[in-house]
């Protein structure tokens, strides 16, 4: 188990732990952090600057930005931890069988996984995004999920082929444990530690391209407040009114440094080799 003393012992696995659990209770609870309405316009009041009113100004609409970054927040943390869990489910189950078993499903997944690991990942994701009519959050996180498992797969199954060979296991199989069993209870536990891991750098990259992919016109779609198209809506106001774009990209840049920052503590925690 992890303790968080081991935290303390590491200001940077602390510091990024302190940004994604603040980040977090700010999606949970934004409606009560703001009295802003995200989505209400106010044309009288475009491109105000941060005051005690609106503590970080307004955009070319007049909406308030502070509600927006708020509850842009959920999206991009939906995005983030949605998209890790399908790459987790699939990258799991596909890099286990290949490990365990070897042979032809090895070969087989390994080949399937090195096609797709050929492909640069962001003209990939671009080209799956731009087949849709209408881009969603869902879809965002759909295919996030789908490029990112043979990362994970590869990793589980490089873990499972070392631990199968270990005594333990190699006892239980004696002892007629079945291979369904075996897998999850012995080899799967023993391998979470990289794959706990990766999986809290996997949520920092998704946020990072649901953002880029906003930007471009092909994520979260307006009026919703994702951080990506509100830096696309104020970039013509970047010299002249620069809170409209600071802002959003500060909650990125803050977001994804605390998922990298608390991805290597992880490790360092996790890694036994590293501790010592």
């Amino acid at each position: 188990m992890i303790k968080i003393n081991e935290f303390y012992r590491r200001k940077t696995a602390f510091l990024g732990l302190i940004l994604v659990f603040g980040i977090s209770l700010m999606a949970l609870f934004a409606p009560q952090l703001s009295s802003y309405d995200p989505y209400q316009v106010d044309i009288q009041n475009t491109v105000a600057p941060p005051s005690l009113v609106h503590f970080f100004g307004t955009d070319d609409l007049g909406r308030d930005l502070f509600a927006r970054i708020i509850f842009g927040a959920r999206i991009s943390l939906i995005v983030g931890v949605l998209g890790m869990l399908v790459s987790l489910c699939i990258g799991t189950a596909l890099g286990t069988l290949a490990g365990y078993y070897g042979g032809w499903v090895d070969q087989s997944l390994m080949r399937l996984t090195d096609m797709l690991l050929a492909f640069p990942a962001l003209l990939f994701i671009i080209a799956v995004m731009a087949i849709f009519e209408e881009p969603s959050v869902a879809k965002i996180f759909l295919v996030l999920g789908v490029i990112g498992w043979p990362a994970m797969a590869r990793l589980l199954r490089a873990q499972i082929m070392s631990l199968k060979e270990q005594d333990f296991v190699v006892a239980a199989k004696a002892s007629g444990l079945r291979p369904f069993r075996l897998i999850f209870f012995h080899l799967f536990p023993n391998a979470l530690s990289p794959l706990i891991v990766t999986s809290t750098l996997s949520i920092a990259g998704n946020i990072l391209s649901e953002a880029w992919l906003s930007f471009l016109g092909l994520g979260a779609q307006p009026p919703l407040p994702s951080w990506g198209s509100m830096i696309t809506q104020g970039q013509a106001y970047l010299q002249s009114h620069p809170w409209v774009c600071v802002f959003p990209g500060l909650a990125i840049f803050l977001t994804v440094m605390g998922f990298n920052l608390l991805g290597d503590g992880l490790r360092d925690i996790l890694d036994p080799k590293l501790k010592r």
